[in-house]
């Protein structure tokens, strides 16, 4: 069970408290004394909301599966990172090796350090990147070819680094995950530094060292230059599994120094000279400007000054944060910007080729309320936000419907399955409602134009809170110039599992219009979680049974009492069968996690012997292959050729390697893995050990994801009304904000 973390400047404990929001186990425990050997992949819980997967399951047949494409389309988008890493193959030399933003942020910080150039002129925020010509006319869409999956590490390069683990003492089931992370020669890369089996998931720091000495012998120390820039690059990776995009450099170097790095300074440095991390200096909104020098006499002019010396105004210099980052998230927070500056002012004019304003007004006239002001705001502005909960998403569906009837090419995107379901029935067409995932692989949608951009003038976004700085950035960047953007979300609901806050950040950026709907969500489950969203844990009245408290005195009451609801409570006094019913729950581990609770259900529900990896045919699973992804299915059978599922309607195969790692039993949720989903009747469980970790977002989550009942076991008792009104987010360190603040203007927020 997550247990309250520490301040969010701590990336370590930020990332342990991932182990809830990104649906993450928790991590290897912290050894004392001598560092024991990494311990293997298949003895820790699934990770599935951090790092990378290695690979992606197998479909029948040679079509590629959603989660294959979309992992695929993410590849192709970071070639372009990964060919700025390309240069860091052996030892370089004080930042000579590093192009781009590495080098040119590099020479700012020397700049910086030298004197040369003051704090404030140093660094410099990127230009908007040119925009597309619009093609002079619209072709036809074409579908992208499938990608070819990733193709597992060769075998002898996996024996070499067997090799090298055995002579370090490490286990060798970690040889194929370490040579898929470090690629071709991952042998002798251990061998020359052995911390970076650090970039291994799973492994931790005291682990890479006891793998060290055992490597490096006396050579070994904890002064080891090599040391502190894995221990720098993994901190970083564990902020980002806690959703941060970078870190303040003050906590990065407390960070260090409390995993027992004698220089935090000189550590950060050479992660920023190998170009392993990216420094960012990014002036403070609000923050008062030091006044000019008081003498008002300036400062001397250069000898090259015509006419004389003359006298030179000293500029003032504005605080600055500094922040320490990894590439990939920079990269994709600064594309997300530039692409957000493009949509906002890349909005077509009345030229005859679209509809015109007079067109816009008279569709919005035959709406009324906030569908009619949401309607308005597009017709006008490329970017628009619109915010309200399960209730509000007639808003976008109606939008749909009368962009739609002007002729333009709509699509509408929500994160899950189920959300495109219900997005489907709003909007009365199944062509037009697809998930994120399946819109940017392929597989579903318009397909994309000649250019490579998605063939259509409007994309509406639901769920827009799960959008990640990544799946963002990629989003804009596949839509074409001119192209409207409407983000459309619930501001209550957690955060994405992937890094960044992306619909918050653009809440407060305030660079676009906000429509925020006045339709409130319905019956006594919409009274309660609108009065959590406003801090209050309401009583309210529930004839029909729509809400249910059952008070337990410990953990193993709470199961016992999740079991008989699920299975007998539920269908016989709501009517809704146990198939329909989800049970949610705030960690993996714990008394009443996870784990424990899909146990009971599943032997009380369909019970087996586990035959394949602790599956049977039918049971309630969910596969994880990427970070962030859960589609909910059910088992279908077990081969040879790994575990059949049944994931949203669609056939998958999971290899048995890899069965471990991805799936797990589906009767009990965490609220993460939950969002953007409903159910007919959810049962929130919340033992006594759940305290320390309920936050009113993820109170506010879990009570609204059942449609008809909502059954509450608690035994956190005042524990819970504490959480809803007074812990609030767990914050997130991002640039968002900051990138878009000189890009774009701001302009005053529309409230319905």
């Amino acid at each position: 069970m997550s247990t309250e973390p520490a301040a969010a400047e701590d990336p370590e404990a930020a990332a342990a408290e991932q182990a809830e929001s990104s649906g993450a186990e928790e991590a290897a425990p912290d050894t004392s004394g001598t560092p024991e050997p990494p311990e293997t992949p298949q003895a820790q819980e699934a990770q599935e909301g951090e790092g990378e997967v290695e690979g992606e399951a197998k479909t029948e047949g040679t079509e590629l599966s959603e989660a294959e494409a979309e992992i695929a389309a993410q590849r192709e988008l970071r070639e372009r990172i990964e060919q700025r890493k390309a240069s860091k193959q052996g030892p370089i030399g004080a930042g000579a090796k590093l192009s781009g933003t590495a080098a040119d942020l590099l020479a700012a910080v020397r700049a910086v350090e030298s004197g040369e150039k003051p704090v404030a002129s140093a660094f410099r925020d990127p230009q908007p990147a040119p925009r597309r010509p619009a093609p002079s006319a619209a072709p036809e869409p074409v579908r992208p070819q499938q990608p070819e999956p990733s193709r597992a590490p060769a075998t002898e390069t996996v024996e070499a680094v067997a090799a090298v683990l055995a002579e370090g003492g490490a286990p060798p089931t970690l040889a194929a995950p370490a040579a898929a992370a470090l690629g071709e020669g991952a042998d002798g890369l251990l061998r020359e530094d052995p911390w970076q089996l650090l970039r291994v998931a799973g492994v931790r720091p005291e682990q890479a060292d006891g793998f060290a000495r055992a490597l490096l012998g006396p050579e070994c120390g904890p002064d080891d230059e090599r040391r502190g820039r894995a221990i720098t690059v993994w901190l970083l990776e564990q902020a980002a599994l806690a959703g941060h995009t970078a870190l303040d450099s003050a906590a990065l170097t407390a960070a260090l120094g409390q995993r027992a790095v004698p220089d935090p300074d000189a550590a950060v440095q050479s992660a920023l000279a190998e170009g392993d991390a990216l420094v960012f200096q990014d002036a403070l909104e609000g923050a008062e400007v030091p006044a000019r020098r008081p003498d008002g006499e300036g400062v001397r002019g250069g000898e090259g000054d015509e006419g004389g010396e003359q006298d030179a105004v000293e500029e003032p210099e504005r605080p600055v944060r500094v922040l320490i980052g990894l590439e990939r998230y920079a990269l994709a927070e600064e594309s997300l910007a530039d692409g957000l500056a493009r949509v906002i002012n890349s909005l077509p004019k009345e030229d005859g080729s679209g509809p015109r304003d007079a067109d816009w007004e008279a569709t919005a006239a035959q709406s009324s309320g906030t569908a009619a002001e949401l309607i308005r705001a597009v017709a006008g502005h490329g970017l628009v936000l619109h915010s309200g909960g399960e209730e509000a998403r007639a808003e976008p569906a109606a939008l749909v419907a009368a962009a739609t009837s002007l002729g333009l090419r709509v699509c509408a995107a929500a994160h899950s399955a189920d959300g495109r379901r219900r997005l489907a029935r709003a909007t009365g067409s199944e062509e037009t409602a697809v998930t994120v995932a399946g819109l940017l692989s392929g597989a579903q949608g318009p397909g994309r134009d000649a250019d490579g951009a998605l063939a259509l003038d409007l994309l509406v976004v639901l769920d827009a809170p799960q959008l990640d700085v990544e799946t963002a950035a990629m989003l804009v960047e596949s839509l074409p110039d001119g192209a409207r953007l409407v983000l459309s979300g619930d501001p209550g609901v957690l955060w994405s599992a992937g890094p960044g806050r992306v619909f918050a950040d653009l809440l407060a950026a305030r660079c676009c219009p906000q429509v925020v709907s006045r339709t409130p969500d319905p019956g006594p489950l919409g009274e309660l979680t609108s009065g959590i969203g406003i801090g209050e844990l309401n009583q309210v009245e529930a004839p029909g049974k729509e809400v249910v408290l059952v008070p337990v005195r410990d953990a193993a009451e709470a199961i016992h009492r999740t079991v008989q609801l699920v299975a007998d409570s539920v269908p016989r006094a709501i009517g809704v069968p146990a198939e329909q019913t989800q049970v949610i729950t705030p960690g993996h581990g714990g008394a009443a996690g996870t784990r424990v609770l899909n146990a009971a259900l599943k032997e009380r529900l369909n019970p087996g012997p586990g035959r394949f990896g602790g599956f049977d045919p039918d049971d309630r699973v969910a596969h994880v292959p990427a970070p962030g992804r859960t589609t909910l299915g059910r088992v279908v059978r077990a081969d040879a050729e790994g575990l059949h599922l049944e994931c949203d309607g669609a056939p998958v195969v999971v290899p048995k390697e890899r069965v471990e790692r991805e799936v797990r039993h589906a009767w009990a949720l965490t609220a993460h893995q939950a969002a953007g989903q409903r159910w007919p009747a959810v049962v929130v469980v919340l033992p006594g050990d759940a305290a320390q970790a309920l936050t009113r977002p993820w109170v506010y989550t879990a009570f609204s994801r059942g449609e008809r009942h909502l059954s509450v076991v608690q035994g956190v008792e005042q524990a819970l009304p504490r959480a809803v009104a007074e812990r609030l987010w767990k914050d997130r360190t991002t640039r968002l904000q900051t990138l878009l603040r000189p890009q774009v203007p701001a302009e005053p927020a529309a409230a319905a």
